[in-house]
């Protein structure tokens, strides 16, 4: 039987949805109509809030990324190392109670189209500053400075992954790697 929902409700059902599915599958592998019979809706609808599979799995992408973004934001108040620690501890918790988004972001859409990667670039590209104006708190930001962040953040990415999918490490510990790591990339000492 199906469930009225909003039409709100109903994108934000077909967004959870398909989450879920390409967090655990490549993209080619997805396919709209599962999409659609998991939510009891014809494919139809579906089509008409995200017009291409295409469009529907940016849309997931971006709402992740954003989310991550928003809940990720530093704390000017607090020490630059307690900054970079407090910001670590939310992308590890996000991680943790967001497997799904994580997967997305990480390793879905590295093998997608051009518009697809820039989604994911800008993401990457927004923590970079941030980590970076952070840094320049404690040193000048050189281009290597900029390249080990951009690397470590690669680094970061490969980690939550190995993490999600086999955590044989608490998060503080994967935390304190990840700050170590950070701190010894950009040549800052804590």
């Amino acid at each position: 039987m199906r469930t009225r929902l909003s039409t709100e409700q109903r994108r934000e059902q077909l967004l959870g949805i398909g989450a879920r599915l390409f967090a655990n599958r490549p993209y080619d592998e997805v396919w709209i109509e599962e999409v659609a019979e998991i939510a009891q809706v014809s494919r139809g609808l579906l089509y008409h809030y995200f017009p291409t599979k295409k469009d529907f799995f940016a849309e997931i992408l971006r709402k992740q990324r954003d989310q991550l973004l928003a809940i990720s934001e530093p704390d000017p108040a607090l020490p630059v190392a307690e900054q970079l620690r407090a910001g670590l501890d939310v992308y590890l918790e996000f991680a943790r109670t967001h497997p799904d988004g994580c997967r997305i972001v990480y390793r879905s859409a590295r093998d997608a189209d051009r518009e697809i990667r820039e989604i994911r670039e800008a993401g990457m590209a927004a923590n970079a500053e941030r980590i970076l104006a952070a840094v320049s708190l404690l040193r000048p930001v050189t281009e290597t400075t900029r390249l080990a962040v951009r690397g470590w953040l690669a680094f970061l990415a490969k980690l939550i992954l190995d993490w999600l999918d086999e955590p044989k490490v608490t998060q503080e510990e994967l935390r304190d790697l990840c700050v170590r790591t950070l701190f010894a990339a950009v040549d800052v000492t804590p």
